[in-house]
């Protein structure tokens, strides 16, 4: 079953996501609010938290960066990412498990 987070796009695969800049250290928590809860060690200041998350995502799901964007919500804590290339939701919703 795919999770509420994540959905199926005609271009990729869009996430949910709930950041928490300033964070101990960069790491899955669990859902919050219909959202993948991420805390992000950068703070959130001068993009460095998004610069971070996008780092991260690429680097857990093994896929450049270069297919990861923003859909939505870089000035918010709440962010839609849209992924695309050769990854499925499956392998997606394995890596980013809390």
């Amino acid at each position: 079953m795919t999770p509420i987070w994540l959905k199926q796009t005609p271009t990729g695969i869009a996430l949910h996501l709930h950041c928490q800049p300033g964070a101990k250290q960069t790491k899955v928590v669990g859902l919050h609010d219909g959202c993948l809860k991420i805390s992000l060690q950068a703070p959130a200041l001068e993009n460095k938290a998004n610069e971070l998350l996008l780092a991260w995502l690429s680097k857990q799901l093994k896929v450049p960066q270069k297919q990861i964007q923003f859909l939505s919500g870089q000035n918010s804590r709440k962010k839609r990412v849209e992924i695309w290339g050769s990854i499925t939701a499956e392998q997606i919703a394995d890596a980013l498990k809390p």
